[in-house]
């Protein structure tokens, strides 16, 4: 029996029937109305649950096919490259397949609830309604006989106490009559009339009780099973077969579901087995094993010797060994630097490395933010922004870290190369018992410069009047710089950079600033030639480039391709003095060997755009030194690197030329000229020092007029000085690498001569002497071989 009636508590007085029966009345009508409503919310269950299923069909179908048009996409891309067995493509595909497989899942289950699942609801809604109507129609008639029994009770109800209002009446009349004093005759009479009349109601009352009492016990009966027992059975017709079609389409839907999610997990399965597969190392061998046209290591470069030369190893013999022996150690005490170099950066990178793969491995990959589930407990995280900015730190700290290591690493791969074949060499070397010749450099003695007739200053002077004066077309100090750092200096470490000793610059200075060459017979270091070299350039009154070209050398610097850069920069150049120009060509090509040795000397271009930048290149106000450092450093730099495309050959400028492999004899540089082709301003040079010194008037020089005498004679357009004889006689060098060498016969020479100064004489005869002593003591038997003696003319 059903239990879901509540029995209304009894009320304080008794209540007539008519008015339970009205109030069971209007609960028959509520019924009524809740069937009606409980039928139109199935009815809106079902539709709703049809949309649903409906919408849910297209939105799995469009999701289908947008993984599948995914999927194709990335396929068709995959097959255009040809992947290869890489883990990260082994990874790719099975995501590319787990999309697939997703896809078809999806589409499935979008089929069934757009077309398989809808079907039954729709059904199931028409059933609903036909039972909910026939339902209605029987609680309807279950009502009506209900009202029947509720009605007859109250018919019977009301007959009971109406006979029963009688029999008190009788009873009462038949109690007056028995207490009145009549006769006897007429009282009994009364008596007897009066107690039938009693009797006949007291009999009517017991019927009509006994039929109230039935309809009574008919009443609640009926009323019992209704409530409990009609209302359940027709709310059960009404439902009749509602929730069996509920829970067949759910079922089949879950069915779906679950067959999606266990595709979904086996797919998810091959994707983990997939990431747990990724390899980088493997990858790394994978992709260099697949493209052997672009990592295989290429041939050895094999030695090209020039026709007839036979050897083929590093030589250490004569005068080359004290060389090699200098680099050889020069580059072991830099491979001993690098390797600690390339240690320490080795260890900064693995630490970076660590700490970015951290960085990333912290990286919050969560969908939200859930603060209520660890409430205060929760350690405080930085912001996202915080922790990508110190992402991109530590990556930036890898980076560089990780160049310095590849740079130090491959610098010292090449310097251990070098190590190596340098140590075998003179290993050999020393092996056959040879003893390494003096350290110790000796040039071939230049003239000085003393008695040349110009007042140019050299230090603090302007250099393009100092060049016409002296006629060097090379400055002695650059060219005598030069040659001694090409001998003894390219592999110093921190060349340029380095400073030297104040003293020895200082005496250097002076020295040349007297016209001669200090570098000619003492050692220096070379930090301090070096120093001198650049304390001359930044001395000088106006810079080596013209300041009024430096606002077109910034800009041409500014182009971005290389190509018009150095057009550009040689259209500037192609416009300064030809002087200048051959000064510019013979340091900047001397600049560029140096940063060659950069491996060693840690001198790369821009390092030494940095040291002669603000020498050579300046601005019109001094603020500009500042200002305009950063772009003239990059000017500077290129014209290091691209000076051959930059700067004029010999056959647009004529003059001295630098020259990568010198020897200690200084005019090794010098281009030899013929007769004739001297400018006028190197003959005009060279004439003032045969003449002497100048005069107050031009006209009054000595010599100027007079009859040439002794020791020189006029051959063309040239004068030539007369050389002591001797078997080695040479005539000395002119004053600047300006001069070129040139041959000239000792015997025929006529009688006339050129009057010189007693003081530039006395000063050529010393220079003489000592150099024919030096050249009988070194090499005894080149009196046979000697050629005739070298004379001096200007280039």
């Amino acid at each position: 029996m059903s239990t879901h009636v509540k029995f209304k508590k009894e009320r304080a007085g008794a209540v007539d029937h008519d008015t339970q029966v009205k109030e069971v009345r209007c609960q028959l009508v509520e019924q009524l109305k809740v069937l009606d409503l409980q039928l139109e919310q199935k009815s809106q269950q079902l539709q709703d649950l049809s949309e649903y299923l409906r919408r849910r069909g297209e939105l799995e179908s469009e999701y289908s096919r947008s993984l599948e048009k995914l999927a194709e996409r990335f396929t068709n891309r995959t097959k255009r490259k040809d992947p290869s067995g890489l883990s990260v493509s082994r990874l790719w595909q099975a995501l590319l397949a787990q999309t697939r497989q997703e896809s078809r899942d999806h589409g499935g289950l979008g089929d069934a609830c757009a077309n398989v699942l809808v079907q039954p609801l729709a059904l199931c809604q028409e059933s609903t309604q036909r039972l909910a109507k026939k339902s209605k129609e029987m609680c309807a008639l279950l009502q009506d006989g209900l009202l029947k029994v509720t009605a007859e009770l109250q018919t019977a109800w009301r007959t009971y106490h109406q006979y029963h209002s009688d029999f008190v009446s009788a009873e009462g009349k038949l109690k007056e009559a028995e207490k009145q004093k009549q006769s006897a005759k007429k009282l009994e009479r009364l008596i007897e009339k009066r107690q039938g009349k009693v009797q006949d109601i007291h009999l009517k009352v017991s019927k009509a009780r006994n039929d109230y009492l039935l309809n009574l016990a008919a009443a609640n009966a009926s009323v019992h099973k209704y409530y409990l027992q009609d209302v359940a059975a027709l709310v059960d017709c009404a439902d009749l077969g509602y929730h069996l079609s509920l829970s067949r389409v759910m079922q089949a839907f879950l069915s779906r579901q679950d067959q999606v999610q266990q595709n979904l997990s086996s797919g998810l399965r091959q994707l983990r087995a997939s990431v747990s597969g990724l390899d980088q190392s493997q990858d790394r061998e994978a992709l260099l094993q697949e493209h052997p046209s672009g990592f295989c290591l290429p041939a050895r470069f094999l030695y090209q010797p020039h026709e007839g030369d036979q050897v083929s190893q590093v030589s250490a013999e004569g005068e080359v060994r004290c060389e090699l022996e200098t680099r050889f150690r020069q580059i072991q005490a830099r491979l001993k630097a690098v390797g600690e170099e390339t240690e320490e950066a080795g260890r900064l990178m693995s630490s970076a490395r660590l700490t970015l793969l951290d960085g990333i491995g912290e990286v919050d990959l969560s969908s939200g933010s859930t603060p209520d589930a660890g409430g205060e407990n929760q350690p405080s995280r930085p912001s996202a922004a915080r922790r990508r900015a110190t992402l991109v730190e530590t990556e930036t700290l890898f980076l560089s870290n990780m160049k310095e290591l590849l740079v130090s690493s491959s610098l010292a791969s090449k310097l251990k190369a070098k190590h190596d074949l340098l140590k075998e060499a003179v290993g050999k070397e020393a092996a056959n018992g040879h003893q390494p010749r003096s350290n110790r450099k000796h040039f071939r003695k230049a003239q000085s410069s003393t008695g040349l007739l110009h007042n140019q200053k050299l230090f603090g002077g302007d250099i393009l009047p100092f060049i016409q004066a002296s006629g060097q077309q090379v400055p002695l100090i650059v060219e005598s710089c030069v040659r001694y750092i090409n001998l003894s200096g390219l592999q110093h470490e921190g060349i340029f950079r380095v400073p030297g000793s104040q003293t020895e610059v200082n005496a250097l200075r002076d020295a040349f600033e007297r016209g001669d060459d200090p570098l000619e017979e003492q050692n220096y270091e070379l930090d301090s030639v070096a120093g001198v070299l650049k304390l001359y350039f930044r001395g000088l009154q106006n810079p080596l480039f013209p300041v009024d070209s430096t606002g077109a050398l910034l800009e041409a610097a500014q182009s971005k391709d290389e190509a018009e850069r150095a057009a550009q920069l040689r259209r500037v150049v192609l416009s300064f003095p030809p002087p200048l120009v051959v000064v510019m060509r013979f340091l900047f090509a001397f600049l560029h060997h140096v940063t060659q040795y950069g491996d060693e000397n840690m001198m790369q271009p821009y390092n030494l755009a940095v040291c002669f930048g603000p020498s050579l290149v300046r601005g019109a106000s001094d603020d500009d030194a500042v200002t305009l450092q950063p772009q003239i450093n990059d000017l500077v730099k290129s014209l290091i690197v691209q000076q051959e495309s930059i700067f004029p050959g010999r056959e647009e400028v004529p003059g001295p030329v630098y020259e990568k492999c010198m020897t200690l004899e200084p005019d090794d540089c010098e281009p030899v000229a013929e007769e004739g082709e001297a400018d006028a301003e190197g003959c005009q040079s060279r004439a003032e020092v045969e003449r002497g010194p100048p005069a107050t008037d031009p006209s009054e020089r000595p010599g100027a007029a007079s009859e040439p005498a002794g020791g020189a004679s006029v051959a063309g357009t040239k004068r030539m000085l007369q050389l002591p004889s001797g078997p080695l006689g040479r005539q000395r060098r002119g004053p600047g690498p300006g001069y070129a060498r040139k041959e000239t016969p000792l015997q025929g020479l006529p009688e006339d001569a050129v009057r010189v100064d007693k003081e530039v004489c006395r000063q050529m005869d010393s220079v003489f002497r000592e150099l024919l002593t030096k050249q009988a003591l070194q090499d005894p038997s080149a009196a046979g071989v000697a050629g005739p003696g070298r004379g001096a003319g200007p280039d």
